[in-house]
């Protein structure tokens, strides 16, 4: 079988994000990494870069990867899709079926963090939010209502990256005070929220710091980004707004990103401090009527 054997460098987000859908569709499949080099004539060596993405391979080798494996159908029409770029220095995604593929990889990316740094001027960071307050969110952003509770389970499933046993993901959760006065959802809603991010910040590989309103200009009114920290390969900075997301690896882009949560950082709250105004802020909605 003649291969194309793409030898172009890979270690883009889109190439790692394609190599995590690849390893897990031979995954399923029962598949080794040498018996489907075998099965496609091919060194083993050669798909272990392409599932690590440290190569990335045209969407001719894309194919027939997916057919050995199985692979048919809205699946296989996404993967070659996703194929398609994977050098590119940056992954911009503006379109729907593009932006779930996006979503689905920063999941996998968060799952493989070693240290995920978010800043959020305006909202609790996706990791931290309960299931009502995003759902809450969904709800006054006309997200279809047939899609919501999905998209809540998988925003709430996303929080095992901090929870797990084994080597939890360290956040450093850098938000916006008015983030934390901003009135989601019912009382109930934001008190269950604040209630949640006080059982947050007790937690050992947790940072949680607020960024006072007096802290005048800082990066994080820019908007907000993640960058997310692995212990092996590139560190990627996710940026994200109602239209489009985009990822960014360049060393460049990730230096400006990392200078920018350093800055942030120089000025928010101790841990302390950001407890002590997220109890103060239960205390006032508590003696609301």
């Amino acid at each position: 079988m003649l291969w194309c054997m793409a030898v172009t460098n890979g270690t883009t987000p889109k190439a790692r994000a394609l190599g995590m859908r690849l390893r897990e569709a031979r995954q399923a499949a029962g598949l080794t990494v040498r018996a489907l080099a075998a099965q496609l004539e091919m060194s083993h060596s050669a798909i272990s870069r392409w599932e690590g993405g440290s190569r990335s391979p045209d969407t001719e080798d894309v194919a027939s990867f997916l057919t050995a494996v199985g692979v048919t159908g809205q699946e296989r029409a996404e993967l070659l899709e996703l194929a398609r770029g994977t050098n590119d220095p940056h992954w911009l995604s503006v379109q729907s079926g593009d932006r779930d593929r996006q979503m689905a990889a920063l999941l996998g990316f968060e799952r493989s963090a070693q240290r995920i740094s978010d800043v959020a001027p305006l909202l609790i960071p996706g990791l931290l939010q309960t299931a009502d307050y995003a759902r809450a969110i969904m709800v006054a952003a006309d997200v279809p209502t047939s899609e919501i509770e999905t998209r809540v389970a998988v925003r709430v499933g996303r929080r095992e990256v901090l929870t797990r046993r084994r080597n939890p993901a360290h956040l450093v959760a850098l938000v916006g005070e008015s983030a934390i006065r901003q009135k989601i959802g019912s009382r109930d809603v934001v008190l269950d929220q604040m209630h949640h991010l006080l059982t947050w910040a007790e937690m050992s590989n947790v940072d949680l710091r607020v960024i006072p309103e007096t802290a005048g200009w800082t990066p994080a009114l820019e908007g907000p980004f993640v960058l997310i920290d692995f212990e092996e390969e590139r560190p990627i900075v996710h940026v994200e707004n109602r239209r489009a997301g985009l990822f960014f690896h360049e060393p460049d882009d990730i230096d400006a990103y990392r200078n920018a949560i350093d800055k942030v950082k120089s000025v928010a709250m101790s841990p302390a401090d950001t407890t002590k105004l997220i109890a103060d802020v239960i205390t006032e909605l508590e003696t609301t009527t």
